[in-house]
């Protein structure tokens, strides 16, 4: 089993109790991954995202953020 070396980005607290954890995920052989770790209770989904998919992923978001009304205060 390799080790991963993996650098804690940003944590995310989600609707309905739920947790985001972003993550720098370094292999031993040198590769890099984005990883976006997801908790709803005892349930775990983890996915490893190369740059050209982290970056689809912050284009689509932001796009559709963007398109969303401000919060009400």
């Amino acid at each position: 089993m390799t080790d991963i070396e993996r650098t804690e980005l940003a944590v995310i607290a989600a609707p309905y109790r739920r947790e985001v954890r972003l993550e720098e995920a370094l292999f031993d052989s040198g590769m890099k991954m984005f990883r976006v770790v997801i908790r709803e209770g005892h349930r775990i989904t983890q996915i490893d995202l190369d740059k050209e998919a982290a970056q689809k992923w912050v284009d689509v978001m932001s796009a559709w953020a963007a398109k969303q009304p401000a919060a009400e205060t």
